[in-house]
């Protein structure tokens, strides 16, 4: 596969054919390397999206953000329209059958050369090597960018020049390298002049994919709706996010990670929005904004690791040691967490506006994730699968480091002899219950005193709300016995 450096493209005043711009998790048409480079390199310029249902399936990607993408992707072919680019939309089974697809559109079209923004996983990563051979039988060449972080993988390093394992040093690290390259917003590009493609692409509206489709429709995909959520955020709880952030009660949170999940918003404009707001807030760390960059930060460590660590992106711990925990197998308990009737209320909460809204307050995402793979030890696969599968901003990289950061397997993980409680996490960040009565309207009658242990309100026994599934205080116990267990016997953590 040819890996493209953009600035080195740029230096070329010479169009070199035709070009595909092959759209993955990049829908956008504003600061997209792959377009910018398309554009200026391509005299007649044609692009695609590929579906494929059967990976989507495997992957457990969420119906609901399959139809924000979908919904998207009429937003993008319009915005494409406009620069004279016609957007060509393929369903396939699998990423084996993508690549295909894309040699043979590219051939029948008489592409020159291909143009994608890079993912990082491992199934993603083989698809592109196999698509760049097969396009290498044609004499087509195959340009992907790193277009997904702000900082490039590989280019954050430690003195020994080996990847970070842990965040706090990665971080200083980061900064360090984004003050010295200030990666900038690319331009919008230019309207294409003449496009024979134009002619042969017909525009449609986007098909619904053969796939179970949920309503999006909360979260809108115009232009300018995701931009005025990103200013908003920026000019009105930026600075409070460091008091707000972990209360899920209140809307102090950007909301913004369905768009950078499917590309709408790239990472590097949340950055720039923030800094015109805050310029000063790279020194000042104790900030709402810094504490909001911190998590843009989290979100590329996360990325980064599964570029220098594929087997992240293979169902593994990073923490070899943790294959030797001994979890439990219950369908009736896994169901319980899944449907929001484990007796916890906060953990309950927080499942179902999962189950209804597609998206969960951070917070809650490690609160639920402690009970399952501690309180309940249930694999943290289990837990994974299912927050993918309900998502609107599933993404592998930050759902599977939550994930083995919550289960204590993985890189820079809460260590598995802290275990949080649910209760006191609830009175915590939910003190009067407002966040559980909005979810749990069997609980809205409950007073105060007794929102976070209903079981011991004296009218409990009118409640259709089941009492505690596990008793937290014994559960935590048998997680500690069995984690020490698991990693006595190899010794230490690799």
């Amino acid at each position: 596969m040819v890996n493209q450096s953009l600035e080195k493209k740029e230096t070329s005043d010479t169009p070199e054919g035709a070009g595909l711009i092959w759209f993955r998790s990049d829908l956008r048409v504003v600061d997209n390397t792959a377009i910018t480079a398309a554009t200026r390199c391509s005299n007649n310029v044609l692009a695609a999206f590929i579906s494929t249902p059967m990976q989507w399936h495997e992957h457990n990607v969420a119906p609901m953000k399959v139809d924000f993408i979908r919904r998207r992707l009429d937003v993008l072919r319009e915005q494409l329209s406009e620069l004279n680019i016609p957007l060509v939309i393929i369903e396939v089974d699998d990423f084996d059958k993508e690549a295909q697809a894309i040699a043979d559109l590219a051939v029948s079209y008489n592409i020159s050369q291909v143009y994608c923004n890079k993912q990082y996983e491992w199934n993603e990563r083989q698809r592109d090597e196999l698509t760049a051979e097969l396009l290498e039988k044609h004499n087509i060449r195959f340009s992907a960018f790193d277009d997904d972080c702000i900082i490039t993988p590989g280019k954050v390093l430690t003195r020994n020049g080996q990847p970070f394992k842990v965040f706090t040093p990665f971080r200083r690290e980061w900064l360090t390298v984004y003050r010295f390259e200030v990666p900038s917003v690319h331009p919008n590009p230019e309207k294409q002049q003449a496009n024979g493609f134009m002619l042969d692409v017909q525009p449609e509206p986007v098909m619904s994919f053969t796939y179970p489709a949920a309503d999006s429709v909360h979260w809108p995909v115009e232009e300018e709706a995701i931009k005025q959520r990103l200013r908003m955020f920026c000019e009105e709880k930026a600075a409070l996010y460091h008091q707000q952030r972990d209360i899920p009660a209140i809307d102090g949170t950007s909301c913004l990670s369905p768009y950078l999940s499917i590309g709408a918003l790239s990472a590097r404009q949340c950055m720039a929005a923030l800094l015109a707001e805050f310029p000063q807030c790279l020194d000042d760390s104790k900030s709402g904004a810094f504490c909001w960059l911190n998590e843009i930060i989290w979100r590329e460590f996360y990325r980064h690791l599964i570029v220098a660590w594929p087997k992240l992106s293979r169902d593994q711990p990073f923490l070899g040691w943790t294959r030797n925990v001994m979890w439990q197998q219950s369908d009736s308990m896994l169901s319980a967490w899944q449907q929001g009737r484990t007796g916890y209320p906060i953990v309950d909460a927080a499942m179902r506006q999962l189950r209804q809204t597609g998206w969960m307050h951070n917070r809650l995402r490690m609160i639920t994730a402690s009970f399952l793979t501690k309180d309940l030890l249930i694999h943290w696969q289990a837990g994974e699968q299912w927050f993918m599968s309900q998502l609107i901003d599933g993404d592998l990289a930050s759902n599977n480091g939550g994930w083995q950061w919550a289960a204590s397997t993985g890189t820079d993980a809460q260590p598995y002899f802290r275990v949080f409680n649910p209760t006191v996490q609830g009175e915590r960040f939910d003190p009067d219950g407002s966040f559980i009565r909005t979810w749990i309207h069997e609980l809205r009658d409950v007073p105060d005193k007794y929102i976070h242990q209903p079981f011991l309100w004296d009218k409990a026994e009118s409640l259709n709300y089941p009492k505690p599934i596990v008793d937290h205080k014994s559960a935590r116990l048998r997680a500690i016995e069995v984690f020490k267990s698991a990693k006595a016997l190899i010794g230490e953590a690799q």
